[in-house]
This record gives structure tokens, C-alpha cells and sequence, in this order.
């Protein structure tokens, strides 16, 4: 059974420490104990640890090794139109799982009015959630989760491969977009789709018009779908 693997702040001279909640967290529901091993990462690298102390308030952990971890073949960023925070939690736990590299939020057309300025006082909670689900998935580093930007910026994304998730008939599959890239960024549009004001400003930015079949997909499942798709074909 794989060891279960935490985020800390740093490491310094072989000691890395948890403080406050998220210690708290450890001792009273992990039941974490002087002595177990674990695995940290500092969000560069991954360490077989023991802990050396364990209480409410302080959990501190002694360096024994590195330990070898795999990382995204395919490093994608996730460019996904705001939409209800409760289906965005869900989008962040389960991009976080899937390896994304990158997620950020923008406001579309036919985003509902308000919730770019209402997504600054949910980033600390989505950045919990984003922690939590990188512990879980084992993964190396945690995800990159920007402010909500303006469209605009967003067509400006500079990744060699740009694919635009696209309901409308025309678009190639998301794996032919992909042809071998080791770094993708991935558009996804609101509830209600892109307007034709969007779709042609995204296309003249060069981003290309990608399908994930006949149906039409929520934003919350198309931005899923893509990653998963995007983490199997890259084993």
C-alpha cells in the first residue's frame, strides 16, 4: 500500500514542519504518531520522512531519503469560464487529480454577472481543496491556481498547442489537436456555449476548435473529460 504523502512549506537541513489546522488535521483525524513514515514533498521534490514529533499544533518530520515520482508527461493548463462555485470545487478536485498544471478562471459572455469579483474571497478555499486532492492523487507539485483573468489574456497564452473545446460540428478530436505536445492549454466555455463573438476571436488567436464527441457536456464534465482523456493517452 503506497505511504501517504504530505505538502510542507520547506525543508531545511533534513526538518520540514506542519503547523496549526492543518496539523491539527494530521494528529486528531490521520491519527499521524511519533515514529510512522511518510512521504513529504516541498512542491519540488518527494522525501520518505519520519515523524519526529506529533502534536496538536506542530507535526515535524526528519528526512530519510528522496523518493522517485513521476510527473505529467503533458503539462496542460486549464482555461475554464466561471460558472457556480460548487460545480467549480468540483472542477478543482478533480483537474487537481488529474495531473492539470494550471488552472485558471475567466469571466465569458454568458458567465453569470458578478462572480469574477465574488472568486477572489473562494481562493483560499479552492487552494485547500487543490492541497487536499494533490495529497490524495500522490501528486509532486500542486497546481497552479490563478486569479480570474480576462478573456483577453487568456487568448494570449503563448503553449505551442492550444486546443478550444467546442460544441459545434467541424472541430478535430482533442487527441489530434494534441499531436505529441508536451504542453497543452485547454479552453472551456460557459454554461449556454461560447458566442460567436468568442468563437471567432479564439480562432484568430490561433486557438483550435477541439470536439469531445456528439454530445453537449456541462463545463464542469467537458473540462473533466478533456484531462482524463489528455492523462490516458500519455501513461
Amino acid at each position: 500500500m503506497a505511504r501517504r504523502r504530505f505538502f510542507v512549506p520547506e525543508i531545511h537541513s533534513g526538518v520540514a514542519a506542519i503547523a496549526g489546522d492543518d496539523a491539527h488535521h494530521l494528529t486528531r483525524v490521520l491519527r499521524v504518531e511519533k515514529g510512522q513514515k511518510y512521504e513529504i514533498s516541498d512542491n519540488a521534490r518527494v522525501y520518505l520522512a519520519e515523524v519526529e514529533a506529533a502534536r496538536r499544533d506542530l507535526v515535524t518530520f526528519r528526512v530519510i531519503e528522496p523518493v522517485e515520482a513521476v510527473e505529467p508527461k503533458v503539462q496542460v493548463a486549464l482555461y475554464v469560464a466561471l460558472i457556480r462555485f460548487e460545480c467549480i470545487e468540483l472542477l478543482v478536485e478533480k483537474a487537481t487529480e488529474l495531473g492539470v498544471a494550471s488552472l485558471s478562471f475567466f469571466a465569458a459572455e454568458r458567465s453569470e454577472r458578478g462572480l469574477d469579483r465574488a472568486a477572489a474571497k473562494r481562493a483560499e478555499r479552492w487552494l485547500r481543496i487543490a492541497r487536499e486532492a494533490s495529497e490524495q492523487s500522490r501528486r509532486v507539485r500542486l497546481p497552479d491556481i490563478a486569479a480570474p483573468v480576462a478573456f483577453r489574456d487568456v487568448l494570449a497564452d503563448a503553449a505551442p498547442c492550444r486546443a478550444m473545446l467546442d460544441e459545434e460540428p467541424g472541430g478535430v478530436g482533442l487527441l489530434t489537436a494534441l499531436s505529441g505536445a508536451d504542453r497543452l492549454s485547454v479552453l472551456v466555455g460557459p454554461e449556454g456555449g461560447w458566442t460567436d463573438r468568442e468563437r471567432a476571436a479564439a480562432r484568430e488567436a490561433g486557438w483550435r476548435p477541439v470536439s469531445l464527441g456528439p454530445g453537449v457536456l456541462r463545463t464542469e464534465t467537458a473540462a473533466i473529460s478533456a484531462l482524463a482523456v489528455i492523462a490516458a493517452a500519455n501513461v
